[in-house]
């Protein structure tokens, strides 16, 4: 299942040509994940709160073409494998206006205990959840 998220692009995130930096791609992903994990009934804080964070141990983009100052973000952010211990993500992040892909990429995450740092196995409550957004 693919969720969409919105983000403009604000002053701050652009360089001195007006060009979207880009390492504000990797947040936008970020952007992308948490609203993916809204739309499965979970929430960061729950899952923090819960003692799970959520790390990034991979990551990629390709970047295609330039986004600017005041420009709306489409985030596409597809599920692309799940394990109870990893969960993985493409993205694409299009210009509203014109759909034109800005940049696609992907994400490979690690449940942890917040306690120990260690990867942990998210428990049921969770995990299924978010395996039925994988179908």
């Amino acid at each position: 299942m693919i969720t969409t998220a919105v983000h403009k692009v604000n002053f701050y995130d652009t360089d001195a040509m007006a060009v979207v930096h880009h390492s504000n791609y990797i947040r936008w992903f970020e952007i992308g994940r948490v609203e993916f994990l809204r739309q499965a009934g979970i929430t960061l804080t729950e899952l923090m709160e819960a003692g799970y964070v959520f790390p990034i141990t991979e990551v990629s983009a390709k970047y295609i073409s330039s986004g600017y100052f005041d420009d709306e973000l489409i985030i596409e952010t597809s599920p692309v494998a799940l394990t109870k211990a990893k969960m993985s993500f493409d993205y694409r992040v299009l210009r509203a206006a014109d759909n034109t892909v800005l940049v696609t990429g992907f994400t490979q995450n690690v449940f942890t205990s917040r306690e120990t740092g260690r990867i942990t196995r998210l428990p049921d409550k969770y995990y299924d959840r978010l395996k039925t957004m994988l179908d």
